[in-house]
C-alpha cells in the first residue's frame, strides 16, 4: 500500500483502513442503507469496510421527511410487496429503535366523495397519467382498509379512523371549511435520522475490529484491482481490495461506477425539497399530527409538527445527481399554496422559514413514468466493472429509510452467498444502539434517569436520554471525567458533549455538529456566537489552528445559506419547548 499527496496524517479511523487496505466486502457509500449493509455483515463476522465522501448520512438520508412509513400512496401504484414490507418493517423499528422513532397519527383532509375512481385503475396499470383531481372519499376510504390489512402485527398502530362533515372540522377545526371527510391513521416518524444511522454504524463497530469505518473518504477510481480511494481531510491516496464491492452511494451510484471504470445506468432520482417553519398558529393547528393529503396537482404532500417547527414538504422533481441539490423559491411558494389549501386561515411567510433542504432520491431510471410513480422499491444489480475484475460489484437501486433493516439483510445475503458464507446472525427483532432497554412508559423513564443520574443534574439526564437513547449512560461516564460546562450560547449542551462528537462519533467540521449531531440547524438554533463556542471545542479537540477555526466558521455559515437559506444572525433561537433543540 503507497500513500500520496499526504498532507497531514491520517485519522484513525482511515489508519486502521491504510494499514490493512484488504477487505471481504467494500461497501461504497454511508447514506443509511450502506451503513445498515455495513452493520448486517459485521454482526456476521465478515471482515467488511465502509468509506463515505462526506459525512455519514449527510446526503439523501439527510433530506428525508423524518417518516418511518408503510407507504399507504404505494397501493395506488400496485406496489403490494412493498407496502407489505414496509408496514413491518416500519411496526419492528417502533420496537428496536423507540428512541427515535415514534408512533405518528396522521390525517388525511379529503374534500370529495368519488373522484379519482375512473382514474385511479389506468394510473395503477400506466403510471404516466397523474389526475389533476384529488382522491375522493370512496377510494381513500379502500385504500385505508387495505392498508389496515398489512398492520396485523399486534396491534402495533391502532386502525383508521374516519370522520364526516361536521365531525371532520369538530375533530381539527382550523381545516379548510370546504372538507368533507377526514381519515385518521396511524404510521411512525424518526426524529433523529442523522442520528439514528450513527447508531446502527456504532452497533456495526461494535462488532469488531473485522468491521472498519471512515467517513470523508472518496472512491475516485479504480488501480491494481482494487477500489481507489482519497482521504478527503489528509489528501492520502490508497488502494482497498475487496472480493465484494457494495455501490451503496444512492443517486450517485451511476457516477461510483463511471469512477471505478465501469458504465451503467440505473437511476434516476427525483428531488424533494422542504422548507422547516416557526408559525405557532400552524402548529396548533396540526394538533400534534402530520396532515398527509394530495394537493390539487395530485401530488402526496405533508404538513408535520416536529421539534417544535412545522416540516412541510415535498416536490418530486426530475434532477441530475451532479449538481447540488437546493430548496427553490418557486418550491417555497408551492409549500406556501398547499398550507393555504388546507388551513386558509393561516398564514404563511418566508420569515416563518428556519431551514430549507433538498435531497435527490435515488430512484430508479423511469424514462416517461411521471415521477411520483416511480416505483420507491430496491433491486440489486451484479455490475461489470473492467477496473475491478477481482471483484463482484453490486450495484444498489433504490431503497428508503423505512426499509433499510430489511434491504440490508437482503444485500448481506447478496454479498456472503457470493463469499461463501453463511449468514448466521438475523437483524429482526435486534434493538438498535441507544433503543436497548430504553425506557418506554413515563414510570420506566424516571426509574432510568434516577438510576443514571449520579453526579448529575435529572434535568440534564432526561435531556441526554432523549438525545441519544440508552446511549446517554456512555455520554454520561465521558461528563462525569470532566467539568461538564454548558455552552454559554446554548446553555443544553456542553463542551464535553462537543468534544465526544468528534472523539467518539468522527465529527469532522463544525457543520457535521451543527447539521447531524445536533438539530440546532434544523430548527433555526445557530447562532455566530453558538458556532464561535462549538469551533472552539471541535478545535481543541482536533487540532486546530486558528487559519483552521475560522475557515470552519466561514465554510459553516457558506453551507447553511446556500443549501438551506439560513443566515445566521447573533440572535439565540430558543429551543422548542420539551424537546432540546441540540437533541
Amino acid at each position: 500500500m503507497t500513500a500520496s499527496k499526504k498532507t497531514e496524517p491520517a485519522r484513525p479511523n482511515v489508519a486502521r483502513i491504510m494499514d490493512r487496505p484488504t477487505a471481504k466486502v467494500l461497501v461504497v457509500g454511508g447514506g443509511i442503507n450502506g451503513i445498515a449493509t455495513f452493520r448486517d455483515l459485521a454482526l456476521q463476522g465478515v471482515d467488511v469496510v465502509l468509506v463515505e465522501r462526506n459525512d455519514y448520512a449527510s446526503g439523501a438520508s439527510a433530506a428525508s421527511s423524518h417518516m418511518i412509513h408503510g407507504g399507504i400512496r404505494y397501493l395506488e401504484n400496485g406496489e403490494f410487496r412493498l407496502v407489505r414490507e414496509s408496514v413491518e418493517e416500519r411496526n419492528g423499528l417502533l420496537k428496536i429503535a423507540p428512541h427515535y422513532v415514534k408512533p405518528l397519527q396522521t390525517t388525511m383532509p379529503i374534500f370529495s366523495t368519488f373522484s379519482g375512481i375512473l382514474n385511479a385503475p389506468l394510473r395503477m396499470l400506466t403510471h404516466k397519467q397523474r389526475s389533476t383531481k384529488e382522491r375522493g372519499a370512496l377510494l381513500i376510504k379502500v385504500g385505508m382498509t387495505l392498508y389496515d390489512s398489512f398492520s396485523r402485527d399486534g396491534g402495533s398502530v391502532p386502525r383508521h379512523q374516519f370522520r364526516t362533515g361536521k365531525a371532520a372540522l369538530n375533530d381539527m377545526p382550523a381545516l379548510n371549511k370546504g372538507v368533507k371527510y377526514t381519515g385518521t391513521y396511524y404510521d411512525a416518524s424518526v426524529h433523529e435520522p442523522e442520528r439514528l444511522a450513527l447508531d446502527v454504524l456504532k452497533d456495526g463497530l461494535a462488532a469488531g475490529d473485522h468491521a472498519r469505518s471512515a467517513n470523508y473518504v472518496e472512491a475516485i477510481g479504480s488501480r491494481d484491482g482494487g477500489v481507489l480511494l482519497r482521504d478527503v481531510v489528509s489528501g492520502a491516496e490508497f488502494v482497498v481490495k475487496a472480493d465484494v464491492v457494495i455501490n451503496a452511494s444512492g443517486p450517485w451510484t451511476d457516477l461510483t461506477n463511471a469512477a471505478f471504470g465501469g458504465e451503467s445506468a440505473y437511476m434516476g432520482g427525483t428531488k424533494g425539497s422542504h422548507i422547516v417553519v416557526d408559525n405557532a398558529e400552524l402548529l396548533e393547528a396540526t394538533r400534534g399530527r402530520e396532515i398527509f393529503f394530495e394537493n390539487n396537482d395530485g401530488r402526496i404532500v405533508l404538513i408535520y409538527p416536529l421539534k417544535g417547527r412545522v416540516l412541510i414538504g415535498t416536490t418530486d422533481i426530475d434532477a441530475d445527481p451532479s449538481q447540488p441539490a437546493v430548496c427553490t423559491e418557486e418550491e417555497v411558494d408551492y409549500f406556501f399554496d398547499l398550507v393555504k389549501h388546507v388551513f386558509p386561515q393561516i398564514d404563511v411567510t418566508r420569515e416563518h422559514i428556519v431551514y430549507r433542504y433538498s435531497g435527490i432520491r435515488p430512484l430508479p431510471r423511469h424514462e416517461d413514468t411521471a415521477p411520483g410513480f416511480v416505483s420507491r422499491d430496491y433491486r440489486i444489480v451484479e455490475t461489470p466493472i473492467q477496473g475491478l475484475p477481482s471483484s463482484t460489484v453490486l450495484s444498489l437501486v433504490g431503497g428508503k429509510w423505512t426499509t433499510f433493516r430489511a434491504l440490508s439483510a437482503h444485500l448481506s445475503t447478496e454479498a456472503t452467498n457470493r463469499l461463501g458464507v453463511t449468514r448466521t446472525v438475523d437483524t429482526t427483532g435486534m434493538e438498535i444502539g441507544g433503543g436497548k432497554g430504553f425506557p418506554t412508559t413515563d414510570s420506566a423513564r424516571t426509574t432510568w434517569i434516577a438510576a443514571h443520574a449520579d453526579g448529575l443534574d435529572r434535568a440534564q439526564v432526561d435531556r441526554l436520554l432523549t438525545r441519544y437513547g440508552t446511549r446517554a449512560s456512555s455520554v454520561i461516564d465521558v461528563l462525569l471525567d470532566q467539568p461538564s460546562e454548558p455552552l454559554a450560547s446554548h446553555p443544553e449542551l456542553t463542551r464535553a458533549e462537543i468534544a465526544y462528537f468528534a472523539q467518539h462519533e468522527d465529527a469532522v467540521h463544525l457543520a457535521d455538529v451543527v447539521l447531524r449531531r445536533t438539530n440546532l440547524a434544523f430548527v433555526g438554533g445557530v447562532t455566530i456566537e453558538l458556532l464561535t463556542e462549538i469551533a472552539d471545542v471541535l478545535g481543541e479537540a482536533l487540532g486546530w489552528d486558528a487559519d483552521r477555526h475560522e475557515a470552519e466558521i466561514a465554510d459553516t455559515l457558506e453551507v447553511l445559506r446556500t443549501s438551506h437559506g439560513v443566515e445566521v444572525g447573533s440572535q439565540h433561537v430558543p429551543s422548542a419547548t420539551g424537546t432540546p433543540a441540540a437533541s
